[in-house]
C-alpha cells in the first residue's frame, strides 16, 4: 500500500478506541497482534521453463468469533504489513456487522500483468498448496481480492479439494456460480455501500432522490456502486474516474453506458459529452454524496479542507488518513468507515459459506433481503454510539466492532 505504514495505522486505531472505551492494557495488545502468520517462498515454472521463485503470505488476526475470513490480493507491492492491517481490519468488518468470522487475509508479491493465464494458475494452485497447513472450511475461509476473481478461487478450490480426495467448495467464496458460489457476491460490497448512504441520507433528513454523487475508482466496487446508487437509489452520478483519469458532467452519466465504454477502450477517459478531470480534483467537487472506492490513502489532512460532500462513503479499504477523519468531521461530513460501508463483500461471502455447507442455495432477492437487514442494522448500532457518545462514525464503528470481539474474548477466556 501507498502511504503511511498500515499495520502501525491499523494498531493505532484499536489503541486509541481500546483507551476510550477502558479496555484494558492487554486486551488492547491481543486485539492488535496477529494470532498466526505464515510466509512462504515457492518456485513456479513458468512459461519459457525457467523457475521464478515468489514470496506469499497468509496472516490470521483472530478466530475468538469463528472461522478466520480474508482475502488474497496480487500486488507487485505486497507486502507483511499490508498483510496484517488487511487481516485485522477484517476482523473488525465481520464485527461490526456481527457475523461469526474473524478477520484474516493473504496474498502474493506479483505483478499479475506479466503472467500469461497458465503462469498465474500455477502460481494460485501452488500458493494455494503452500498456505493449505493452515486453511479449511471451519479454520480459514479465502476469498478475491485485488488482481484476484472468480477463477482465481476456483482454482484455489480444486487445487483444495484434490490435496483432500473429495470436492470441498467452503474452502473459498468469491466462486462462480457453477461451482458453488453465491448469487449476489459481485456486487455485494457496492450494494452495501448503497444500503448505509441510503441509511446516513435518512440520519441526515437529506433527500437521495436526486443527489449528486461522484465515485473515485471504475473497479468492480466503484462501478457497481455508481450503477446502483444511480439506479436504484435514484441518485445523480456526476463524476466517475479511474486510474487513466476521471470524467465529469454536471448533467449526469450513464453509469452502465461509462462501464461498456470503458469495457470496450479501457478507461473512462473519452466518454463522450464528458469533461476530463484528475482523480484528484474529483474529491473536492461540490456534490452531496463521495465515494472513494479506488486506493489508500487518498482523502489527506490537506485536501480534506477542500471536501465539499455531505457524505463520503468508502468503498475502498483504507482510502482516509486519521488526521482527515478528524478535518471531515469538524467540517460536520459524515463519514462511513469501509469497515462498515464496505462490508457487504463479507456478508455475502458468509452467505455463500453459509449455503457451500449446506449444500442448499439462496436466490438473488433473498441475498439481498439479508444482505440489507444485516446492513441497516449495522449502521443503526454505530451510529447510536456516534451520537450516543459525541464520537465520528469510524470510532463509532470501531467501538461496536472491538466491543464484539473483546466481549467474545472474555466469554472464552484464555487457554489454558
Amino acid at each position: 500500500m501507498s502511504g503511511p505504514n498500515p499495520y502501525k495505522l491499523a494498531k493505532q486505531h484499536v489503541e486509541r478506541v481500546g483507551k476510550i472505551m477502558g479496555l484494558e492494557d492487554g486486551v488492547i495488545n491481543i486485539l492488535s497482534s496477529p494470532r498466526r502468520e505464515l510466509e512462504v517462498n515457492f518456485p513456479v515454472r513458468m512459461d519459457d521453463d525457467s523457475l521464478r521463485v515468489f514470496q506469499g503470505y497468509r496472516v490470521q488476526h483472530s478466530s475468538v468469533r469463528g472461522p478466520c475470513k480474508g482475502g488474497i490480493r496480487y500486488h507487485p507491492g505486497l507486502t507483511m504489513d499490508d498483510v496484517r492491517a488487511l487481516a485485522m481490519w477484517m476482523t473488525w468488518k465481520c464485527a461490526v456487522v456481527g457475523i461469526p468470522f474473524g478477520g484474516a487475509y493473504g496474498g502474493v508479491t506479483v505483478d499479475t500483468k506479466k503472467l500469461s493465464k497458465t503462469e498465474l494458475e500455477r502460481v494460485t494452485r501452488r500458493f494455494a498448496s503452500e498456505i493449505s497447513i493452515i486453511i479449511g472450511p471451519h479454520e480459514d475461509i479465502p476469498a478475491p481480492d485485488v488482481y484476484t476473481d472468480a477463477q482465481t478461487m476456483a482454482w484455489f478450490m480444486d487445487t483444495y479439494s484434490m490435496n483432500v480426495g473429495h470436492c470441498v467448495p467452503g474452502i473459498v467464496t468469491g466462486k462462480p456460480i457453477q461451482i458453488g458460489g453465491s448469487q449476489g457476491r459481485e456486487e455485494a460490497s457496492s450494494r452495501s455501500v448503497m444500503y448505509v448512504v441510503q441509511e446516513a441520507c435518512k440520519a441526515m433528513k437529506m433527500d437521495i432522490h436526486g443527489a449528486t454523487v461522484a465515485v473515485q475508482g471504475f473497479g468492480t466496487v466503484g462501478w457497481n456502486a455508481a450503477r446502483l446508487l444511480q439506479h436504484e437509489a435514484g441518485c445523480n452520478v456526476v463524476s466517475v474516474s479511474d486510474s487513466s483519469g476521471g470524467i465529469f458532467d454536471p448533467k449526469g452519466l450513464d453509469a452502465m453506458r461509462v462501464h461498456e465504454f470503458k469495457k470496450k477502450g479501457g478507461s473512462v477517459l473519452g466518454f463522450p459529452g464528458s469533461k476530463e478531470i484528475e482523480n484528484e480534483d474529483l474529491l473536492e467537487l461540490d456534490v452531496d454524496i463521495l465515494v472513494p472506492a479506488a486506493m489508500e490513502n487518498v482523502i489527506t489532512k490537506e485536501n480534506a479542507k477542500r471536501i465539499k460532500a455531505r457524505i463520503v462513503a468508502e468503498g475502498a479499504n483504507g482510502p482516509t488518513t486519521p488526521e482527515a477523519d478528524t478535518v471531515l468531521y469538524n467540517k460536520g461530513i459524515m463519514l462511513i468507515p469501509d469497515i462498515l460501508a464496505n462490508a457487504g463483500g463479507v456478508t455475502v461471502s458468509y452467505f455463500e459459506w453459509v449455503q457451500d455447507l449446506q449444500f442448499f442455495f439462496w436466490n438473488e432477492e433473498e441475498i439481498r433481503n439479508r444482505l440489507k437487514a444485516i446492513m441497516t442494522s449495522a449502521f443503526a448500532r454505530a451510529f447510536k454510539i456516534h451520537k450516543d457518545r459525541k464520537v465520528d462514525m469510524r470510532t463509532a464503528a470501531y467501538m461496536l466492532a472491538l466491543g464484539e470481539v473483546a466481549k467474545a474474548l472474555e466469554l472464552r477466556g484464555i487457554y489454558p
